[in-house]
């Protein structure tokens, strides 16, 4: 099946008006970078609903939509398990928990906490595998789009590598976590903009909810416990997908959730920015109630491609290419150019939270810390940028 999608001229201006804006919010946040807080933490002057969309922004990379979408089709209705067991609990804990300790200390950084909290030795340990980590992760981002720019309308990957890596630099450059965080928000709202009209597209070419329902449950593409969110997590049952509902409780809800969303500085530097006490705490609490609905516009379009796609269930896609055949099948020309800036906007999303994390994980504990300590602040700007 070929997922080349049929996209006009129309269709990308769509991605130029996109990344005009993206340019611009960085030209505009600019000017209020005077010290390397407003560098790297916005100068802890932000709302916190700027805030909390920025951190759930933060989440929802292009691999986040794409891998959704692509356990939704496989696995059905138990994928919602990463959303209300996986991330929503944390999410709370560590408004309500951690961020009086993150915040209060006024710290720069998770691992600078560390410092404080622990020694140096975990200070500098925790740097680097966090500065490596997030160098990493960025990659694969910007990788994943250029192969999945490749694939909807035949670009090198090599120029989008490119373009896309140029256009995060240039805006972060120039603006730091601000521009980042701005940027963000536009890219949540983009993102939100295309799945929705996907989702109730495909749920009209379907029949409807309870079509989808019946065709799912006539057909069996997803097995007999697709569309059941508990099915087939009894205990003793180690071989579903998703474990039993104890490892689901422990395992993902206690040990990979706690340990992701409470720990992770590319997600707690969106609430380190909050004006004020109160607003970094209201920051990953505002952002929770958005994650909960968010399956219903990131998972149903899996299921709704298990039945429109049959070549997902042949074996001809892998159903990781679920969510870009479903475009194509779905989305009229105009709509086209508007999943196409999502799914940039997701990318570079996910490409610059880590970036931005990064920068200031190395530019504070590291090369502040270890290589050149108690320099002017300019100084750290001047190594930031």
């Amino acid at each position: 099946m070929d997922l080349r999608l049929n996209a006009t001229l129309f269709d990308y201006s769509f991605v130029a008006v996109y990344l005009f804006f993206v340019i611009a919010i960085g030209v505009v946040t600019r000017r209020k970078v005077l010290t390397s807080e407003d560098y790297f933490l916005s100068g802890r002057s932000l709302p916190a609903w700027i805030c909390a969309l920025a951190f759930l922004s933060a989440n929802i990379g292009a691999t986040e939509l794409i891998g959704m979408s692509a356990n939704g089709s496989q696995y059905g209705l138990g994928t919602v398990h990463y959303y209300w067991i996986g991330a929503v609990p944390a999410m709370v804990f560590l408004g309500l928990m951690m961020m009086p300790f993150y915040y209060g200390s006024r710290v720069r950084s998770v691992p600078e906490y560390l410092r404080l909290r622990f020694n140096k030795a975990t200070h500098l340990y925790q740097s680097i595998v966090f500065a490596v980590a997030t160098i990493l992760v960025a990659g694969v981002n910007l990788f994943a789009l250029a192969l999945l720019i490749n694939v909807l309308i035949g670009l090198p990957l090599w120029a989008s590598i490119i373009a896309s890596a140029g256009v995060v630099l240039l805006y972060t450059t120039m603006g730091g976590l601000t521009a980042t965080m701005y940027n963000e928000v536009l890219q949540f709202l983009i993102i939100v903009a295309f799945l929705v009209p996907l989702t109730v597209g495909g749920l009209a070419r379907v029949g409807g909810v309870s079509g989808l329902i019946d065709t799912l449950n006539q057909t069996q593409v997803l097995g007999e416990n697709g569309l059941s969110v508990w099915g087939g997590t009894g205990l003793g049952n180690t071989t579903n997908p998703f474990g039993n509902w104890v490892a689901l409780l422990l395992g993902m809800g206690f040990v990979n959730s706690f340990g992701y969303w409470t720990t992770n500085f590319t997600e707690v530097q969106r609430a380190l920015s909050a004006k004020d006490m109160s607003a970094a705490r209201r920051t990953p609490i505002i952002a929770a109630i958005p994650k909960m609905f968010l399956p219903l516009i990131i998972i149903t379009p899996g299921l709704i491609a298990a039945v429109l796609i049959p070549e997902l269930a042949t074996g001809e896609l892998s159903h990781n290419e679920a969510l870009p055949a479903l475009i194509g099948n779905i989305l009229p020309t105009g709509l086209v150019g508007l999943a196409l800036a999502a799914l940039i906007a997701a990318f570079m999303a996910g490409m610059a939270v880590n970036v931005s994390s990064f920068n200031t994980v190395v530019t504070y504990d590291l090369w502040e810390t270890y290589i050149r300590p108690n320099r002017e602040d300019v100084y750290y700007l001047r190594v930031g940028r």
